[in-house]
């Protein structure tokens, strides 16, 4: 081999070795991320209950709803049946520039409706904060909670929230699930995914006394909180935009595994397109605007709070985790055989040894969000095809999303 040849070969070498290192380390410090999760993700009890006589809290429920005739009734049908007395909560509609008849079927079915239009400041963080300005305004409720139009809560929903106020909680996220996880494929690998985004996450970070986030979905705030850090996230991910404001200001969102809201995912693929760029678009948003303040040393206070809330916008969708690993994998096995010198050979061998480890590492965790999905053998039987939906978001993270307004997801029936 001539001088030139050998000069070249070696550039390849050490070009193929650096973009490994650069991609081996932040992946690696997203799965150790996600395994140190997976392995706090047991069931976490309830707080004992104050027996102590004590009136009962009293709820503002506000339910923002854009053009959700067709299902209005029974959520707020579902919602007055929750265990808690009558008089000690409200459910507020907020009918937020509706073209149906929400409004007039959300009062029918015994909601106190607020309509709201304002074509400018349009999407459901300036529809919350109309609905928590009527309540604050009030000064009825002593916490203020948040149902999506399209949900069903468990029974014991506002005594969850209750019991963890009481306590000394300043928000409160209960678990946030996919009714009827099996009906197709996708929707089956989707609650596999969201199982191990909010269920096992969840879980382990309330064990590690952090902060779960707000997950948009099932959420509750204390009033004084609330007035303490005023709800004004108005972007593409409001709720997860409001949990870090609360990080930021020394307040966790405690996690409460043992009450539910589900809501539906039966839309076509369209809509879980377009669903699916509002929320990841949202996240980089997040990510250039916060992630400086989150990562400040100071004030040392929060400081276990923020950095958790950091790491969990640092991380990745799994996706894009799975395909950083397999990259690895191609680099190291391209090295192995590029190389001429057996210790540079070795080195590349245990980086591809490596990425196996972490890609195993990554399966325990979607094997674990598999587990607390409900989708049962046929949805791990649908994780063979996960490179193919891998692949359907790859192509989403690549797709221009110019998104910039609450826009209803298109729902089909099953």
């Amino acid at each position: 081999m001539t001088d030139s040849h050998q000069w070249f070969h070696s550039a390849i070498v050490v070009i193929l070795y650096g973009s490994i290192i650069v991609l081996a380390v932040p992946t690696l410090a997203a799965t150790l991320y996600l395994t140190i999760l997976t392995a706090l993700s047991g069931k976490t009890g309830a707080p004992a209950v104050d027996s102590s006589p004590k009136l009962p809290l009293k709820f503002d429920i506000v339910v923002p709803a854009h053009n959700e005739s067709l299902g209005i009734v029974s959520v707020v049908q579902n919602l007055r049946a929750v265990d808690w007395p009558t008089s000690q909560f409200r459910i507020l509609v907020v009918a937020d520039n509706c073209t149906d008849d929400t409004a007039d079927r959300a009062a029918a079915a015994g909601a106190y409706v607020l309509v709201r239009n304002n074509l400018l400041l349009r999407g459901k963080g300036h529809a919350l904060r109309y609905g928590f300005d009527v309540c604050q305004a009030d000064g009825w409720a002593d916490a203020l909670v948040v149902i999506d139009a399209d949900s069903r809560v468990s029974t014991s929903l506002l005594q969850t929230f209750a019991s963890r106020l009481q306590q000394g909680a300043a928000a409160v996220q209960v678990h946030h699930g996919v009714l009827d996880p099996c009906q197709s494929r996708r929707i089956r690998l989707l609650s596999i995914g969201i199982a191990a985004f909010h269920r096992v996450r969840s879980r382990a970070r309330e064990r590690l006394g952090v902060s779960c986030g707000i997950r948009g979905n099932g959420w509750c705030v204390s009033a004084a909180v609330e007035r303490a850090v005023p709800f004004t996230a108005y972007g593409l991910t409001e709720d997860v935009e409001y949990g870090i404001r609360l990080g930021l200001a020394g307040y966790r969102v405690h996690y409460a595994d043992e009450a539910e809201v589900l809501a539906s995912l039966v839309t076509d693929a369209a809509g879980a397109i377009s669903q699916r760029q509002r929320w990841e678009g949202g996240r980089k948003r997040l990510l250039r605007e916060f992630l400086p303040a989150l990562m400040a040393w100071n004030p040392r206070g929060t400081r276990k709070i923020r950095f958790d809330l950091a790491a969990d916008l640092l991380v990745p969708p799994l996706a894009a985790v799975f395909i950083a690993i397999a990259l690895l994998s191609i680099l190291a096995f391209t090295g192995y055989v590029a190389t001429m010198a057996p210790e540079q050979g070795m080195h590349f061998l245990f980086l591809g040894t490596l990425s196996v480890f972490m890609s195993l590492l990554l399966l325990m965790h979607v094997l674990r969000g598999w587990s607390l999905s409900e989708t049962g053998w046929t949805g791990l039987l649908d994780l063979l095809l996960a490179p193919r939906f891998i692949w359907w978001k790859l192509k989403l993270a690549l797709k221009p999303n110019s998104a910039a307004e609450w826009v209803r997801t298109r729902r089909v029936p099953p």
